[in-house]
């Protein structure tokens, strides 16, 4: 959907794209994300009957599970409230509290799993795949006294990376009930150990580059969408180094070196609390990086003098 706004990266009205999947609003000039994980309130005037003359444009129901026995589309008689008729309350309500559910621990799993990826503003095809990957292991039946936070969190960070949409483990820490890092390590090595099992073949996760975070890190710091892109070749360039520090902590030196070029520096402290990177350790990234910054700085963002500026 197209639409005018104001972008403040190009400084005028432009053309903008609404990404209903995601909720964003995309500049269509420079591709800046002028808003996030916006919800669509219009209508959805879609007919889905079979007849061409019934003009009925309401849909009902929820959507089908392909992953619950049911469909999803099992039927819950809810307790009656005080004043309501006492008529299901009786041998209905009794019979469905002896029925056991075969999909309850599933749909536990699965609210979980909505839940999180909705803190944590994940796309639907993240969240399904997790689902997938939940089921199976499910299937095997080897969660029963595990800590659930931490399998579903593992299942997350297995969909992110196999949907080249990687996020840090401190970011799932933060949003599953104070699991901590070694847990979700953990349930990540006994899902994938099981899948593998499973499958009789490894599991491709995707290989993590410190560029697969500057877009998102950069948009939360405010940095513009040249200071983005010149991060981002900064960090694919100290790929080709020799320099043993993990994608994450090499995004973080890089956005605070690249905000130091800039007309709006960052802070480490305010680089520290967006990306979960110490300060030490960006620092120390920051470190490794300064006898190579002639080298990995695009010329296009800043001459040779302002990179012999910055400090060691």
């Amino acid at each position: 959907m197209m639409a005018d706004s104001f972008c403040r990266d190009c400084n005028k009205l432009t053309e903008v794209v609404f990404d209903h999947s995601a909720g964003d609003t995309i500049c269509s000039e420079c591709g800046l994300v002028l808003e996030a994980h916006s919800i669509d309130k219009t209508s959805e005037w879609r007919t889905f009957s079979n007849g061409s003359s019934d003009h009925d444009p309401v849909r009902v129901g929820g959507p089908l599970n392909p992953l619950l026995t049911d469909g999803g589309l099992s039927t819950v008689i809810v307790k009656p409230t005080a004043g309501s008729t006492q008529f299901l309350s009786g041998s209905l309500g009794k019979w469905q509290t002896r029925s056991s559910n075969p999909d309850r621990n599933l749909i536990q799993a699965f609210t979980y799993i909505s839940a999180m990826s909705d803190r944590l503003g994940l796309v639907t095809t993240i969240k399904d795949r997790a689902n997938e990957i939940y089921k199976k292991v499910e299937d095997q039946k080897p969660l029963r006294g595990r800590n659930l936070a931490a399998i579903v969190a593992a299942c997350l960070y297995i969909a992110c990376r196999q949907e080249n949409k990687p996020r840090t483990v401190k970011e799932f820490c933060s949003v599953a009930n104070g699991t901590t890092k070694k847990e979700i390590g953990r349930a990540k090595e006994f899902i994938v150990k099981h899948l593998e099992a499973e499958l009789g073949q490894s599991i491709e996760m995707g290989t993590i580059h410190a560029s697969d975070y500057l877009r998102r890190f950069g948009s939360y710091l405010g940095m513009t969408n040249q200071a983005v892109k010149a991060a981002q070749e900064a960090v694919q360039k100290s790929e080709e180094l020799d320099i043993r520090r993990s994608p994450i902590s090499l995004a973080a030196a890089a956005i605070y070196i690249i905000t130091q070029l800039s007309t709006d520096p960052k802070l480490l402290k305010e680089i520290s609390v967006v990306t979960r990177v110490a300060e030490g350790t960006i620092k120390n990234s920051y470190r490794d990086l300064y006898p190579h910054l002639s080298r990995i700085i695009p010329d296009w963002f800043a001459n040779a003098e302002d990179i012999k500026s910055l400090p060691f």
